[in-house]
């Protein structure tokens, strides 16, 4: 929902010849996301304030191992929903108010607004469950380990991206990463080699797109989208004639260990949840802050960029705009195999159909929702990951709160987030566009 409104000229201008007024300028304001802040914050009086149990929600942070106590937080469900439910409003008013003087709402009223509403959420499903107490530790930490596969298929997502290609495939890179690496675990006995083996299926779909794709100037979207089915069939059907009948030799692949760093995994809060990952978990650190860094100050990532934005002007100033775009492609399937690899060598004991369960659809939302930025994609995929380990440990508590309700929890993040709180959001201006060299 947008509207377009022309600024005036100044009175008294002159028009025509050389005096003649300035061009008009034209806003068009984006009018959808305070339409959200509206519902929401609508939601957050019905059922955070006016609902509320009337109990207090207890957030355990520490435990009594923990080298340093800190107390619990107990949160009043009513106090908190009104709070939340003005504060809300507050940012509702400021959304509708940027939109009208600038024509969108900033990034970061959008991510205050959003951490305010799970927050709200959380205050309130917790004391409206049957058991009050929560550790909000194991929380976070739960949801971090859940974010991983999409975090690395989100910046597969924005290594393509950012070079022009839309990588619609983020979902068949997963499953293929995941497959091979169960299969190639369990007959060589590594873990190492699993990875090796998912990095190397990522990259033969990321071939099939690339070629289909830039080569052949197919629609993107329609190709990503093929690879997805033919992934997601090859892989079902070898699982039911092959795995199946023999899975003590060809789906029971070893797992990478957890590797806890003394002392700072004994720091509370974020030392359980940052210092004690495995090899993935490090890993998936380490490509975030690269990436970012490559893409925004090395020479590669503002070539990257230019081909993204301006291929033609890219390739006048000597820059092999097809060359970037293959690599960038590559480059992304392999990091998304990685994402794969952690399905069947970190989380899972097995290879199963289907069992990235639509996550590269979710990965390539959190790459909208963070702007395809780094850095934005992988706080996007923290806050996907927590909506997924939310219906998890809240089935656990026994909320009142329906399990439909519950499983679709993570999809209806994604549709919420994407459709009302991204506002406008502008990605590379050639991205799904084929390049034609004159």
């Amino acid at each position: 929902m947008s509207t377009t409104v022309t600024a005036p000229t100044s009175p008294g201008a002159p028009s025509g010849g050389a005096a003649a007024a300035e061009p008009q300028k034209d806003i068009v304001r984006h009018w959808t996301t305070p339409a959200a802040f509206a519902v929401l914050t609508l939601v957050s009086l019905l059922v955070f304030a006016l609902a509320a149990s009337g109990k207090s929600a207890t957030f355990r942070i520490s435990t009594e191992n923990d080298v340093v106590h800190i107390p619990d937080l107990v949160a009043p469900t009513v106090a908190v929903g009104w709070i939340i439910t003005v504060l809300l409003a507050a940012l509702t008013v400021l959304g509708f108010l940027l939109v009208r003087a600038s024509g969108s709402v900033r990034g970061w009223v959008s991510a205050v607004f959003a951490v305010l509403f799970v927050v709200g959420f959380l205050v309130w499903v917790v004391g409206a469950a049957d058991t009050t107490t929560v550790f909000l530790t194991g929380l976070i930490s739960g949801s971090f380990v859940l974010a991983v596969p999409l975090i690395f298929g989100s910046m597969a997502g924005v290594l393509s991206e950012r070079a022009g290609v839309v990588n619609i495939a983020i979902e068949g890179q997963l499953l293929a990463g995941a497959f091979t690496a169960a299969i190639t675990g369990s007959v060589t006995g590594s873990v190492w080699a699993g990875l090796l083996a998912a990095v190397v299926a990522g990259v033969l779909v990321s071939v099939l797109l690339a070629v289909f794709a830039i080569r052949y100037m197919v629609n993107q979207v329609i190709v990503g989208v093929v690879l997805n089915v033919l992934v997601a069939g090859l892989t079902s059907f070898l699982f039911s004639t092959v795995l199946s009948s023999n899975s003590s030799v060809l789906n029971s692949p070893p797992h990478f260990p957890n590797l806890r760093i003394p002392v700072l995994a004994d720091i509370p809060v974020i030392g359980p949840i940052l210092f004690e990952q495995t090899i993935l978990g490090y890993g998936m650190y380490v490509i975030v802050a690269v990436l970012y860094i490559g893409l925004f100050h090395t020479k590669w990532g503002l070539r990257v960029r230019a081909v993204g934005e301006h291929p033609k002007a890219a390739d006048t100033v000597g820059i092999n705009v097809v060359r970037t775009r293959y690599l960038n492609v590559l480059l992304g399937g392999a990091v998304a195999g990685m994402g794969g690899a952690f399905f069947t060598l970190v989380s899972s004991s097995s290879f199963s159909k289907e069992m990235t369960a639509g996550q590269g659809f979710i990965a390539l939302a959190a790459v909208i929702f963070g702007r395809w930025n780094p850095i934005g994609a992988f706080f996007a995929a923290l806050l996907f990951g927590f909506a997924t380990n939310m219906q998890f440990v809240l089935a656990i508590l026994g909320t009142p709160v329906p399990s439909q309700f519950m499983a679709m929890l993570p999809y209806l993040v994604t549709v919420l987030v994407v459709a009302g709180l991204v506002g406008r959001s502008r990605g590379p201006a050639a991205a799904g566009s084929p390049y034609v060299k004159e």
